[in-house]
């Protein structure tokens, strides 16, 4: 068995390193998002670097930016892509690969193309408003009505901002002193938080929409530098779909944004933004006040009109009452005197007409009476003569019903050899309740027999029958 060769770590990690300086003697140009910066206070990052497939994280390594070429890098940025070197983005990193013995394998950072990275903000601003094209949503926000006077205002703005210190002046110097009511929403305006951030104020507000008039995007100061976040698709999409107006001024004047695309208006400034504002509030009250000077001078000359009319009015009125009282007058003189005689003939002519109807009346009536007599002697002597039939009639009944009544006569019955026997005074019958030793009578037409009773026979007859 040979004997076994062992390496020092030192050894390891000194051939890796010589194997790696052999291998990547030149630098390279690499395309990796900047996940972290890390930036020291010694003015020194140590970043790191990713790889993504959708949310995947591919590929990872750690890298290095010295202080002297970290202050180049971040001013370039700053003058090209008017944002200062941030996590998030994708980067063009012109790198050399290195091995260190105590920290492993790293990506020395000797420069950045900001070009590339202005490229990235482009192609992010042209996909955003893509997005938003597709949904139909772009001009949504602007096609909103506004309010006559925006009076209660919501504000997203940093406490600190120096562009909200200045709208908030403009108001406060304002001449006319209008009652705006203003709620300041604090957030973050600028970098990769900015976008989250104004994105949770804003739904936010939309919960309490119903107390505002109008929501302001304000942030001043920084001129160009940190706007990216305005052109992401998220924050465009609830600046657009946002229910109220929303205004923005984030202090630039080139380069518009897609938030300021997609806002109800946009302004240069904080400033610029409460001048409009102002301009809204200055203009209806010139309107009222050129209402109500028109307003003053037509009822003063209404009033005066009114006056004139009423004097020539009331001069017609009485020479037109005057002669109508004169007319009215003769008129009546006249109507009461065909009156008079109409009145007389009406009188007159009724009268002729009651004494025909009185005659007519009373002849009438004598007809009817004569009539009505001879029915009535017609009818008296139908009746005569029918109560008579049937008084007859009646006697004749009367004298059968007592002829039947005198037959059946308990009397008569027993003449004809009948008789009837009795138990206490009542006439027995087979369903009279008899015990032996009860009294009996038995009544004839000349005698009254008490018997005894012992049983009861019945015919032979009767239990045939049964």
């Amino acid at each position: 068995m040979s004997e076994r060769q062992i390496f020092t770590l030192k050894q390891v990690v000194s051939s890796i390193k010589k194997t790696i300086e052999d291998r990547y003697q030149s630098p390279y140009w690499v395309k990796a998002e900047m996940h972290k910066l890390n930036l020291y206070p010694s003015g020194h990052a140590f970043p790191e670097l990713v790889q993504k497939e959708g949310d995947k994280i591919v590929a990872q390594i750690n890298a290095t930016i010295w202080k002297t070429q970290f202050n180049q890098i971040n001013r370039r940025f700053i003058e090209v892509v008017k944002e200062p070197l941030d996590e998030g983005k994708n980067l063009l990193l012109y790198v050399k690969i290195v091995f260190n013995e105590s920290y492993g394998l790293s990506l020395q950072i000797i420069d950045i193309d900001p070009s590339f990275s202005l490229g990235e903000l482009q192609k992010e601003r042209d996909e955003s408003i893509k997005k938003l094209h597709e949904l139909g949503i772009l001009n949504k926000n602007q096609n909103l009505p506004f309010p006559l006077l925006p009076k209660r205002i919501a504000i997203i703005s940093a406490e600190s901002s120096k562009g909200l210190s200045d709208f908030m002046q403009m108001l406060a110097e304002s001449s006319h002193k209008y009652l705006l009511e203003t709620h300041l929403f604090p957030a973050y305006l600028q970098g990769d938080v900015a976008v989250k951030s104004i994105v949770q104020v804003l739904t936010k507000i939309k919960r309490v929409k119903h107390h505002f008039d109008v929501v302001l995007i304000i942030r001043g100061g920084g001129g160009e530098v940190g706007l990216s976040c305005y052109n992401n698709f998220e924050l465009c999409k609830s600046i657009a779909e946002f229910p109220l107006p929303v205004l923005t001024g984030i202090g630039h004047s080139t380069n518009l944004t897609v938030a300021e695309m997609v806002s109800f208006r946009h302004a240069i400034t904080p400033t610029k933004l409460a001048e409009f504002l102002l301009v809204n509030f200055k203009e209806y009250d010139t309107e009222i006040q050129d209402a109500c000077y028109i307003l003053k001078t037509k009822s003063i000359s209404y009033l005066a009109n009114s006056k004139t009319a009423f004097k020539n009015t009331a001069g017609m009125l009485k020479q037109l009452t005057l002669n109508l009282s004169l007319s009215a007058r003769n008129n009546l003189s006249i109507c009461s005197t065909k009156i008079s005689y109409s009145t007389a003939q009406m009188i007159e002519r009724a009268n002729g007409k009651i004494d025909r109807v009185v005659f007519t009346i009373e002849r009438t009536a004598k007809n009817q009476l004569a009539n009505y007599a001879t029915i009535f002697d017609g009818y008296n002597s139908r009746i005569l003569l029918a109560i008579v039939h049937k008084n007859e009639q009646e006697a004749k009944q009367l004298v059968a019903f007592e002829n039947i009544i005198n037959a059946l006569n308990p009397e008569n019955v027993l003449k004809r050899g009948y008789s009837m026997t009795l138990h206490k005074g009542k006439l027995i019958s087979k369903a009279t309740p008899l015990k032996e030793g009860d009294v009996l009578v038995t009544k004839t037409e000349d005698l009254l027999i008490t018997s005894t009773w012992i049983k009861t026979e019945l015919p032979a007859d009767h239990e045939r029958s049964e």
